[in-house]
């Protein structure tokens, strides 16, 4: 059983249109201008399990949409969906604790608090031994090199040790599943290195599913064995690293390659 299948799963939002001024507003109240956009287009996906797949497209084309609804935070619309065996919109216990995911633009740790505090909280969560639980804190802040910071509020950390902490959150209870969404944006040269380099041994070592969206193309280059490019919510490219680099033309590099993609599926 594959770790992701998803069958003409789509995804749509219906918002009403707002036109300026005073006598469009009032028409708006008896007459609203009621429009629909397609967010998600009938995506087809498997994701076997032990892949890292980077799943790619310019702003708006559907990749948080995708993940919000792979991981239960958004209903589809149509189509099918299956993550490790159950249909996430459920928000079972069993599914939830298979998986987990990390937004690079919103956290999961108390701001006032410490790292270790914010673990003992999840601790709780998941119902951990405090044996597994010691061993696990230990692991990860040894490769994720944040032993020093764990007792430090997380307010007072940089951006880099943010982070690295929500990581180690994320992953406590050993989930099979991580979607990574937008895991190294706004982090300096090392920090990302850090973050690529544990992403990494998390999956040769645990064999941990990763869906990883990035506009950063080093993070994909470094770490996934296949890419998947969406755009206005459909898929325009599947398949590996080499087989989106012999795309190039006239030695152009992957974002070239990337932005002259989308161009064509505009």
């Amino acid at each position: 059983m594959p770790a992701i299948q998803t069958e003409a799963l789509t995804k749509s939002y219906r918002y009403t249109e707002q036109r300026p001024g005073l006598s469009a507003a009032v028409r708006g109240l008896f007459r609203p201008d009621r429009r629909e956009r397609l967010a998600v287009d009938a995506l087809d996906l498997t994701v076997p399990r032990g892949q890292v797949i980077g799943l790619l497209g310019p702003n708006g084309a559907g990749k948080t949409t995708t993940i919000k609804m792979l991981c239960g935070l958004l209903r589809p619309t149509a189509g099918e969906l299956e993550v490790l065996g159950h249909r996430p919109s459920k928000r079972g216990y069993d599914f939830l604790s298979r998986i987990s995911v990390v937004f690079g633009q919103k956290s999961m740790l108390w701001w006032d608090v410490s790292t270790y505090d914010s673990l003992l909280i999840h601790k709780e969560m998941y119902a951990l031994a405090k044996p597994r639980f010691d061993q696990t804190v230990e692991d990860l802040s040894n490769r994720l090199q944040i032993q020093d910071i764990l007792n430090i509020a997380v307010r007072k950390l940089s951006l880099g040790q943010r982070m690295r902490c929500e990581l180690m959150l994320a992953l406590l209870h050993g989930p099979e599943l991580l979607f990574a969404d937008e895991p190294t944006v706004g982090l300096d040269v090392v920090a990302k290195l850090t973050v690529r380099t544990f992403l990494a041994e998390l999956n040769r070592d645990l064999g941990t599913t990763i869906v990883l969206t990035s506009h950063d193309m080093n993070d994909v280059a470094a770490l996934c064995e296949r890419i998947v490019v969406i755009n206005h919510g459909r898929p325009v490219f599947d398949g590996d690293l080499p087989a989106l680099r012999a795309r190039s033309h006239d030695g152009d590099d992957l974002d070239q390659v990337m932005s002259k993609l989308f161009t064509a599926q505009a």
